[in-house]
């Protein structure tokens, strides 16, 4: 079976993204859509999926209608549960195809093309993922209430946790700590209502505001990056003692964190020759291949 367009869709905690590539690798529309962590509602994702899609087809000229003559990938968070990919996939899919594996899997698929190394995803979660040989490991990326070290989404966690302990006086408090509680009027009811809705993109957005005061020393905020970049840290030396030879950073706090993890890691950091995206272009052409 012969395509000339693929798209390649990476779902995350706070947005979805989309890519639209000719069959020799011409880039012809990008979208973005809502959360598309696939834990999530199944409705909720496939608004966000086909939102990424719509705008990606728009800038190429064509329409919705088109996506049953496109296979498409997806690289998703939360794919790594299976009963989350079986809940998705329960509704009816628009494209030629499509083939669904995590958000790890496709970086790694970008980043190394299939070869050996790893990569690391700081972003809403985190998760490691690589090896040699073909055969990959995952450490990591059970869920932030779990696990997720050196994400945004425990970063902002462990922020409203320490506000807590300021609130009591059990540690000092510090500009950083009065901020945060200072947006629910210093009332812990109010706090203790907001996470009981959040999701993972919800405590996430507080991480840019830990950054920024550490940027003015504030203790609070360094302590909390100092032990973001030691959850990463371990997630990396794990993968290197798997056999990894280098290691690849995505995410949106790889680049904030990464001058915080030691000079071990910094040194087998290497740019990926391709993103996520274009990995889950990849996983989508390799699935539509194996078809009849």
């Amino acid at each position: 079976m012969s395509h000339s367009l693929f798209l390649g869709i990476d779902g995350g905690g706070t947005k979805c993204r989309a890519r639209l590539r000719d069959a020799e690798g011409k880039l012809l529309g990008e979208g973005s859509g809502g959360p598309s962590n696939i834990r999530l509602d199944p409705d909720l994702v496939w608004t966000s999926i086909l939102t990424a899609c719509r705008e990606a087809l728009h800038q190429a000229g064509l329409q919705e209608s088109d996506l049953k003559a496109i296979p498409a990938g997806m690289g998703a968070a939360g794919a790594g549960q299976t009963s989350a990919v079986e809940r998705l996939l329960s509704r009816p899919h628009p494209f030629a195809s499509f083939a669904i594996d995590t958000d790890a899997h496709t970086a790694w698929l970008g980043a190394f093309n299939g070869g050996d190394g790893a990569i690391l995803i700081l972003g809403t979660g985190s998760c490691g993922y690589g090896g040699t040989g073909g055969q990959c490991r995952y450490v990591g990326g059970w869920g932030f209430e779990i696990s997720d070290e050196g994400s945004g989404a425990a970063l902002g966690r462990d922020l409203l946790r320490r506000c807590v302990w300021a609130h009591d006086g059990r540690i000092p408090s510090t500009p950083l700590s009065e901020a945060l509680l200072g947006e629910f009027d210093n009332s812990l009811e109010m706090l203790v209502d907001w996470v009981g809705n959040a999701r993972p993109g919800d405590y996430a957005r507080y991480a840019p505001m830990v950054f920024d005061h550490a940027g003015r020393r504030d203790p609070l905020a360094i302590a909390l990056i100092e032990e973001s970049a030691a959850g990463a840290t371990r997630i990396a030396e794990r993968l290197l003692e798997l056999g990894a030879p280098a290691l690849c950073l995505f995410g949106g706090l790889a680049e904030p964190l990464r001058p915080w993890m030691p000079p071990s890691i910094q040194q087998v950091i290497v740019q990926p020759q391709a993103d996520a995206l274009d990995g889950a272009i990849l996983l989508g052409r390799n699935a539509a291949r194996r078809q009849p």
